[in-house]
């Protein structure tokens, strides 16, 4: 076998198995098996110890091999592999000169040493240098080969050894496992004669200049190699694309160092990379090939990267295009596993985790919904970047609304179920977005009924909506068209009236309601009267004087369709809807509610959803131009637009065969016996056929169930038929006729109990009144007390101010003597005055006794004053304190009249309630007791029966034994004559013959 064979891969190495080579060793075989997660356990095998042991083994194994086949041809090279695939993979090296086979699987890693300080010339090789001693983020740190003189150079090309038979060229990390079926994807050859020509020509050292140590000097460029991080542009593209994407590919490999920041120093802000972001989607989110290219370069930069900052932007960029776009799907499974082993990896970065992490969930909602359609807003970047959500408003058919959050990656399915959760919807699942336009001119803006709703598909993003409506709205300059989002049910099914949801039953209400006013559901006068009634009941509630309410007209308008109110005056339909609303006083707002779901259910067409086209082929000839279709469990339901009339209805079961295209549905039905086809023109055909299907669909499931009942149900009856034939027990009536008596009694003695309690609940009753007299009539004293201290101190309080009006006299009294005091006159003379000062003493003493009597009295009346106030004060807080006591009473026997009132209609309430059960449990005893005492008359006149047929053919079974021993008595009498012939003829043959008679006849005897 020649040295140095390219390993073939899986198909090629099955093929070559036929024609009898050496076996694939068991740790390399399963480098070749689905899925890419069983190369976990192999390539975690980075130290050379394991290693080294495993692939002994398989050598051993591969020495057996070959010693079994020496005189066999030798492994056959595979045609069609290419260079490229065997100079990534590897080869099986052979030893010639001992006959056996080595293979060595130490890891790239293991097969390089790691310099001290090694310098990076940019490029691949010294970007690689980097990932052992800078920043061991994504995997851990490769340890020093078995060659520990070879390493990297100072200008970062690699350092092979020699190509001795126990090495290997590469071994694939865990990381990119899921590369392996991708290996015919990547040119890796052709990208390293495209770098090393880079080099060449920028005057740089050798790209893969090598210390050589031996002889023999062999490079290897791998797939491994090429997925690292590299500091300098790419000379071609990763992928095989085609040539007219190759310079599109370098262009985006140049956006990508620009947004990590690699060509510049400077921090790149956040317009600027909001710039580049929109750049890369508008190269890429048209092109599937370039998708690819893209997420394999930055997945490229992400690994192995020496700079912190710079591999938070790989990632960071990561996350901004799995969001809005998803690679293909063999790219996609290689970037979801090598995204999840990062993501998982025990030495990962705490922020390249979380931005990992985000991806990984980016990845599969992309995925699932595909591409963007428009290019991401520059706000949606912005709010992905800085991790923020926008809004946007929901509305309902009843012109609510809701806000609702979304981001570059949200689709219509997730802005539901968050709809849904805001608003508590538990069942959602018939609900959808749809889109409504609704163009405007002037006049014509207050119409209703022109709104067009489109479904959403739920893989649709929330941005691709809005961009559409802003363009829609550009587009429309002429009109004023209105784009909105809509939150309403896709189809109404048998299974909602079950769902009890008071929010479903609400929206479900609304729409319906909806509906009904733009006219879809053609009612007679009579059930226009009543429906309008029961909307405005659920609308106010019931008053006893609707004409009163200022809202009345309004709704009158409102809740009538305008096609139903034209066919009659305003006035009669005014008197006819308040004689219709006056008659719901007793229902509630929720029963009303249902009994309008109730009314438009039982119409042919109720619980339909409706949908506008246009008529293209029309056998019979009868319908207009435009129809509305309404579709719902029954069939499908054909009405004319203007004026909205019912026109024709088609079961499901007439309907044989659908279909639809972007632009028409057909429908192949029969009509009068007959099957016609008929087409129409819309753009909704996909969604009548879901509806259509789905209604099929629940009567089909609604017969296979009731046909799996049906079955079960005769099977039970069978059974029972079955005991029922047999003959009953009477002692088992018995038993259970003793049982219905102890049930009567135990029934007996619970009514019993119940009459005491309600006894003893009356007499606690009477107590409770008699308390209640008792404390009104303390509250009759307390009340007459109130009076008495009243009226004191309303004569306290007079006397107060009696006494103060005497002060007041008195103090005015004594300032007047003052002032008469000093203002007397001198003595004209000295003889005068002498004379005249005796009367002055005279006169001043009486003044000032009579002043300091006055005193004294002031000062009786301010004491008297002090006491009255004090008494006025005290009588006020023993007012007070009545007044609370009074209230409190008061209080105390209202609580417990309601207490008591309460409890007694509680009580006899209670009471009726037993007392009708106890009666009903009575009447069904005493009928299952009647028929079960009829079933024992039954029982024992079919047992008599049954014991005189038993003495009967006991007799006859008698007769039957005296039969048969006779005829045993004839049996054994028939044999004992006939052994008396054959005697007889033994003794008569020789006479006969010796008389002659033989000779005559012989058959005559």
């Amino acid at each position: 076998i020649s040295p140095c064979r390219p390993l073939p891969d899986a198909h090629a190495l099955a093929a070559a198995t036929r024609s009898s080579p050496p076996p694939l060793p068991r740790a390399l075989s399963h480098y070749y098996r689905r899925p890419p997660q069983a190369l976990r356990g192999i390539c975690r095998l980075t130290s050379p110890r394991p290693a080294r042991a495993t692939l002994h083994a398989a050598s051993a194994e591969l020495e057996a091999g070959a010693r079994s086949r020496r005189h066999r041809p030798p492994f056959p090279a595979p045609p069609d592999l290419s260079s490229s695939t065997a100079a990534a993979i590897g080869g099986w090296e052979l030893g010639p000169d001992r006959g056996a086979a080595h293979v060595s699987a130490v890891a790239g890693e293991e097969a390089r040493m790691a310099s001290a300080a090694p310098q990076q010339l940019g490029g691949l090789g010294g970007s690689v240098n980097g990932s052992a001693a800078a920043t061991p983020l994504h995997g851990p740190a490769a340890p020093a080969g078995a060659n520990g003189a070879d390493g990297y150079d100072s200008d970062g090309s690699y350092n092979f050894a020699p190509p001795t038979p126990s090495t290997l060229s590469m071994s694939i990390p865990p990381e990119l496992a899921g590369a392996i079926p991708l290996i015919d994807r990547f040119q890796v050859e052709g990208f390293l004669k495209a770098m090393q020509k880079q080099i060449q020509s920028s005057g740089k050292r050798g790209f893969f200049i090598k210390k050589s140590v031996g002889p023999q000097v062999r490079e290897k460029f791998t797939l491994e190699d090429m997925l690292c991080f590299q500091k300098d542009p790419i000379p071609t593209s990763l992928l095989k694309v085609p040539n007219d994407l190759v310079s599109r590919s370098i262009k985006l490999f140049h956006v990508i160092l620009k947004y990590m920041g690699v060509d510049s120093p400077a921090i790149i802000s956040l317009e600027e990379r909001i710039e580049l972001v929109a750049k890369l989607y508008k190269h890429t989110l048209k092109r599937s090939e370039l998708r690819d290219e893209l997420f394999a370069q930055i997945s490229k930069q992400t690994r192995n990267n020496p700079d912190r900052s710079w591999l938070i932007r790989a990632w960071e960029l990561m996350y901004l295009c799995a969001s809005s776009m998803p690679p293909s799907k063999d790219i996609g499974a290689y970037l979801s596993e090598y995204v999840h082993y990062i993501a998982h990896g025990a030495t990962t970065d705490s922020d390249v985790r979380v931005l990992a992490l985000n991806t990984l969930n980016a990845l599969k909602r992309s995925v699932k919904a595909g591409p963007r359609v428009a290019i991401p807003a520059r706000e949606e970047i912005e709010a992905l970047l800085t991790s923020r959500k926008l809004t946007t408003i929901v509305f309902f058919l009843d012109e609510t609304f809701e806000e609702i959050t979304y981001d570059m990656a949200t689709t219509v399915a997730d802005a539901v179920e968050e709809l849904a959760g805001i608003i508590k919807l538990s069942v959602y699942s018939s609900f959808s977005l749809f889109e409504c336009r609704k163009i405007v001119n002037g006049s014509k803006s207050s119409e209703v009924g022109n709104e067009e709703y489109i479904g959403l598909d739920d893989n649709k993003y929330i941005g691709d909506l809005l961009s559409e409506f802003k363009s829609a709205k550009d587009r429309n300059k002429g009109e004023i068209l209105h784009c909105k989002l809509v939150f309403k049910k896709r189809l109404f099914r048998e299974s909602d009236e079950a769902v009890t949801d008071p929010m479903f039953v609400q929206l479900s209400y609304v729409q319906l309601q909806h509906d009904y006013i733009l006219g879809n559901y053609p009612v007679g006068r009579d059930d226009a009267a009543q429906l309008t009634a029961l909307q405005i009941l659920v609308e106010i509630g019931f008053i006893d004087n609707p004409e009163s309410c200022v809202e009345w007209i309004s709704l009158l308008e409102r809740f009538l369709p305008r096609q139903v109110a034209i066919t009659r005056a305003k006035r009669d339909w005014e008197l006819d809807i308040i004689s219709r609303y006056q008659l719901m006083e007793h229902l509630s707002k929720d029963d009303a509610r249902n009994q309008f779901l109730r009314i438009l259910r039982t119409l042919p067409y109720g619980n339909s959803v409706f949908f506008s086209v246009r008529k293209i082929d029309d056998p019979i000839g009868l319908l207009p131009g435009r129809i509305i279709l309404g579709i719902n469990k029954r069939g499908v339901h054909f009405f004319r637009p203007v004026p909205k009339e019912y026109l024709h209805s088609a079961e499901l079961r007439d309907i044989m065969q659908f279909g639809s295209s972007n632009t028409a549905v057909f429908f192949k039905m029969r009509v009068a016996g007959v099957l016609h086809i008929f087409q129409f023109e819309t753009k909704q055909g996909e969604e009548i056929c879901v509806a259509l299907q789905t209604h099929i669909n629940d009567v089909m499931l609604r017969r296979y169930s009731k046909a799996r009942s049906g079955s079960a149900t005769s099977t039970v009856s069978q059974n029972d038929v079955s005991q029922a034939d047999k003959p009953p027990n009477a002692e088992m009536y018995d038993k259970r006729v003793q049982e219905l008596s102890k049930v009567v009694d135990e029934s007996q003695k619970k009514a019993d109990q119940l009459r005491d309690e309600l006894q003893r609940k009356t007499q606690q009753e009477r107590e409770m009144q008699e308390e209640l007299e008792g404390l009104k009539d303390t509250l009759q004293s307390e009340r007459h007390i109130i009076k008495e201290v009243t009226s004191e101190r309303d004569r306290l309080k007079s006397l107060c101010d009696e006494k103060e009006s005497s002060l007041q006299v008195a103090l005015v009294e004594k300032n007047r003597l003052e002032t008469k005091l000093t203002n007397g006159q001198g003595q004209e003379n000295n003889t005068k005055m002498d004379l005249s000062g005796n009367h002055c003493e005279r006169d001043t003493l009486t003044t000032v006794g009579s002043v300091n009597s006055g005193i004294e009295m002031l000062t009786k009346l301010e004491e008297e004053l002090k006491s009255c106030r004090k008494e006025l004060a005290a009588s006020k807080e023993v007012s007070k304190k009545l007044i609370m006591e009074r209230n409190m009473l008061e209080q105390r026997i209202q609580r417990l009249e309601r207490a008591k009132s309460e409890e007694k209609s509680t009580m006899q309430r209670v009471y009726e309630d037993e007392c009708r059960k106890l009666k009903a449990h009575t009447a069904t005893l005493e009928q299952k007791l009647e028929s079960a005492t009829q079933s024992l008359n039954v029982a024992e006149s079919t047992l008599a029966l049954r014991n005189t047929e038993v003495d009967s053919l006991q007799n006859t079974l008698k007769e039957l034994d005296e039969l048969r021993e006779f005829k045993a008595v004839c049996v054994r009498h028939n044999i004992h004559i006939q052994s008396l012939l054959g005697s007889v003829e033994i003794h008569i043959l020789p006479l006969c013959i010796s008389s002659g008679c033989g000779q005559k006849e012989p058959t005559d005897r």
